[in-house]
This record gives C-alpha cells, structure tokens and sequence, in this order.
C-alpha cells in the first residue's frame, strides 16, 4: 500500500546521465538547463564493443562524441601513433562540427563503451531553431580549438630531446 504522507522536499537526484555528462562538456559549459535539455534532445546514444571503431581515419566526419562510459583511444593507424586513450567525461571528433575533411586518426573502443554523439546536422538544427543557444555553443567550440591549438603549439615549440 502507498504511504498517505511523503517528504516532498527530499531531493531526488534521478538526473539524466546525459544531461550530466554534457554538463561538464566545455563545449556547453554556461548553458542554462533548458539549453542544456535542448542540446540532449538532438543527441544521439550509441554503445560500442572493445576494438570496435567509433571511426577510421579519412572518414567523412559528421560530428562529435562524448564517453559516458567505456575508454576510447585515437590513433594513427599508419604510424601506430596513440594521440590519446579517453574515458568517461571525454570528448573528441569536435572539429566535425565546423569542417566536412575526412577524420585525420581513428576512434576505437578499447573497453565497452556508451557513447553520446553530437552531430553537425544537430548544431545546424540548433543553430537555425535558437540562433542564440548555436553561437554560444560555437564561441565556446572556438575557445575548446583555440585552447588545443596553443597547447600543441607549446609542445612544438619544446626543444627536442
């Protein structure tokens, strides 16, 4: 039998993983929670198996993904050059949402992974339903670029050993 009586001031946290996962995204940092939403409802969930490929080198790139759990490494398979291996919270492929070039490495599962992907159609979308909500969420993609390249700047510049 239900209770006649319960805490309506108890704080439920049954928060969207989604939600939260993009939340700490750089990319839609200082968007309010209904932009927030807006931005998850055109976000799309995929699940990958260990050594499966998110993508491969010279690919089309259609978009972004963030890790909501499992590891994803990107690599060159060419020069089996690891750039990166990323877990949950991660993200990568960003620069999708602004060019149409082929991948320039590979995306692999090499854990199971759930992913979520951001796709450039879907900013396009946001862009033309919310003008506003598009340019904060590309001023703040231009400050992610802008960040990647002064750090590969920086370690260019080091002295070789």
């Amino acid at each position: 039998m239900k209770s006649l009586y319960q805490n309506y001031f108890k704080k439920n946290d049954n928060s969207d993983p989604i939600l939260k996962t993009l939340k700490n995204v750089p990319i839609f940092e200082n968007l309010s929670d209904k932009e927030l939403s807006d931005v998850a409802r055109l976000t799309h969930e995929r699940t990958y198996k260990k050594d499966e490929h998110v993508f491969k080198k010279l690919a089309p790139a259609e978009g972004m993904y963030v890790i909501l759990d499992g590891e994803v490494k990107i690599t060159d398979s060419d020069s089996d050059t690891i750039f990166a291996t990323l877990g949950s919270g991660d993200f990568f492929g960003e620069l999708a949402l602004l060019d149409e070039e082929p991948r320039s490495a590979s995306a692999i599962a090499t854990l199971p992974a759930r992913l979520i992907g951001f796709f450039r159609t879907d900013l396009l979308t946001l862009m033309k339903r919310s003008p506003e909500l598009g340019n904060k969420i590309l001023l703040n993609l231009s400050r992610v670029l802008g960040e990647r390249l002064r750090r590969t700047n920086q370690e260019l510049a080091k002295p070789s050993q």
